[in-house]
């Protein structure tokens, strides 16, 4: 099987030297991604924005690879703060709650100030 991977073009890849995803036969990895609109080089202060933006750059990596938020499998939620979890909730079971992925929620610490939350998931194509 072939390995591929699939890039935003964030600076904070090739800086640090990981992919957005890999794609490894059925499966897909997404790194964790943050809520930063890449086209554009802005991250709202809004969390729940910032949530809409993981989603949606997720999305996106996975849709250039061939795979759909159903074929999620398992989630990870990265928060700042804990507090911000649940105002996400409606974000998150709109994106993620048709494919009811194993899920786990963690508060840490992150790389940029203006980060709130990071999203990190794993696919695998359904047949």
């Amino acid at each position: 099987m072939t390995r591929t991977w699939i890039s935003s073009g964030s600076a904070f890849e090739a800086n640090i030297g990981y992919a957005r995803a890999v794609v490894d036969g059925d499966w897909i990895f997404v790194s964790g991604t943050t809520g930063f609109d890449y086209r554009a080089g802005t991250i709202s202060d809004d969390v729940v924005e910032q949530t809409r933006q993981c989603v949606a750059n997720i999305r996106g990596a996975m849709e250039e690879a061939g795979f759909s938020l159903l074929d999620i499998v398992r989630v990870r939620y990265i928060f700042l703060d804990p507090a911000d979890f649940e105002p996400c909730w409606p974000v998150l079971r709109d994106s993620f709650g048709p494919a009811r992925p194993a899920a786990t929620m963690i508060a840490a610490g992150m790389a940029d100030p203006r980060i709130k939350v990071e999203i990190e998931v794993t696919g695998r194509k359904r047949t």
